[in-house]
């Protein structure tokens, strides 16, 4: 049995100005063949579940290309193409093949081609054909549409937020390709897209009323037939057709019965779709708060600067009020090429006066005068060995500085925009979290596994910017209507 693997995963958010190049993919992940194999074995990514899921079952694994980049802008029509042409290359050298696992994300975007995912997937049958066996996998923030499951014989998207299952269902997508394959499964799949949103501080899948949703999933995997089900909350950053929740079941050979599943849990959730939604402090309240509280480290999720969901980075508005307010010990990372740049000049232990973040654009507060002594030069890479959201491994913020501020602060300084799904994004650095009074996280849900081992206390807070918690900040010109909240009175059926 031959059974070709690849990976092309984006988060792409429509709503930041700056592109995402060919040269993004490069620099964060990008392999072929037995690179593949080399980069993602042992790991905790889905494409290592794959792996280690088709080792168990001693078949051939053809390797193709694997990459992602870091979430971002749209992905320009050039890169698309590059990477189109790349792994569709790889897939016709192969052939002929028994299977194909695919890691997808469900949220990329094309300036070409708004359902990104869906158009590879196009590229894929129409070059192996409409008999080959393909299972994908999806991140939970998925915009779900239905050429991705028409095109595919089974789906199975992340179950937890932070990501932290990734591994399991990368395995689970290979056991359920492997049994097709050998005829002892016919996977249907049927797709349900009630119109609602749900807010992203409202995504944690541990507690609250998303658990309940993964509650139901868990239920209808119980029911006999049933090979597979996901839910993948959506990904409202990016202003495409499909945007919103979106519920699907794989059956053995029974369509009325997979159809019947997607319906149920998106009955439920629609039920449910008030307790989705909500509001969180302002920076001023939350800032105020985290000062007044005798517990430390507070850490206040930057929510409109979430570098997790295409943000630049770069945000001071959370930084700028606690200056405002007179607070001390505060630790903030920062993408900020050109400061980074003038520390180098300065070099270890010298003194700098600089405006720090706010470089992107004008959505995420203005530049923020500094001074202070470079502590640290790196060269930003750093390897987390944990299970964390992402499931990266290796990780690569460029060159770094640390600044240390008289009022205690820790100003980090990096020349790549980098999520903070790893604590070894301080650590590695000398920094010392637990002995800060606040730690700004550009974030939500997704660092909440590398921080809570730190923090005293989690605060989402409401900042503007292009991932801010309301969806209705945003002008949408591409979304499907009526969703609910930003229809009120949007209907469905029960």
């Amino acid at each position: 049995m031959r059974i070709g693997i690849g990976g092309f995963l984006h988060e792409s958010n429509t709503f930041l100005g700056v592109p995402t190049e060919y040269e993004n993919f490069r620099a964060a992940s990008h392999s072929h063949g037995q690179e593949l194999i080399d980069r993602w074995s042992g790991g905790h990514h889905e494409l290592s579940g794959m792996l280690e899921g088709l080792k168990a079952h001693n078949v051939e694994v053809v390797p193709l290309l694997a990459t992602f980049a870091v979430p971002s802008g749209t992905i320009t029509p050039a890169a698309f193409e590059k990477i189109a042409d790349e792994l569709l290359n790889d897939l016709k050298n192969s052939l002929p093949l028994d299977g194909l696992l695919l890691a997808l994300h469900g949220a990329t975007v094309s300036a070409a081609f708004p359902d990104a995912d869906g158009e590879m997937l196009r590229r894929v049958r129409a070059l192996v054909g409409p008999d080959l066996p393909i299972v994908t996998t999806l991140d939970l923030h998925a915009n779900v549409s239905r050429q991705m499951i028409e095109l595919a014989n089974a789906t199975v998207a992340y179950r937890s937020n932070p990501h932290l299952d990734q591994h399991a269902r990368g395995r689970e997508a290979a056991e359920l390709l492997v049994r097709a394959v050998r005829g002892e499964v016919k996977p249907v799949q049927a797709l349900e897209m009630p119109p609602m949103l749900i807010q992203i501080s409202k995504q944690h899948t541990a507690a609250g009323p998303a658990k309940l949703l993964y509650d139901d999933l868990h239920h209808v995997m119980s029911w006999p037939g049933i090979l597979t089900a996901s839910v993948t909350m959506g990904f409202y950053y990016a202003d495409v057709a499909e945007m919103g929740a979106a519920f699907f079941a794989t059956s053995d050979g029974d369509p009325t019965l997979a159809s019947r599943a997607a319906r149920y849990m998106a009955e439920r959730a629609w039920q449910n779709r008030h307790a989705l939604t909500g509001s969180l402090p302002s920076p001023a309240q939350a800032v105020e708060a985290a000062l007044a509280s005798p517990e430390a480290p507070i850490v206040l999720m930057d929510v409109g600067d979430n570098v997790g969901a295409g943000s630049p980075g770069d945000s001071t508005i959370l930084l700028a009020e606690v200056i405002r307010q007179g607070g001390r010990k505060a630790i903030v990372i920062l993408y900020d090429p050109d400061s980074v740049q003038q520390c180098l000049a300065a070099g270890p232990g010298g003194q700098v006066s600089l405006l720090v973040g706010a470089k992107t654009d004008k959505l995420h507060g203005e530049a923020v005068a500094i001074t202070g002594n470079v502590r640290t030069l790196s060269d930003g890479k750093y390897v987390e060995l944990q299970v964390r959201h992402g499931a990266w491994g290796a990780c690569d913020q460029g060159i770094t500085a640390v600044v240390d501020t008289p009022e205690e602060h820790i100003i980090v300084l990096t020349s790549r925009r980098m999520a903070p799904m790893s604590l070894e994004q301080l650590l590695s650095l000398g920094v010392k979290p637990e002995r800060s009074k606040i730690i700004i996280v550009k974030g939500v849900v997704a660092p909440r596994a590398a921080y809570e081992p730190v923090a005293a206390q989690i605060v989402l807070v409401d900042t503007a910017g292009v991932t801010s918690d309301n969806p209705r900040h945003f002008e949408y010109h591409q979304r499907r209507k009526p969703l609910f909240p930003l229809e009120v009175d949007t209907s469905y059926s029960v």
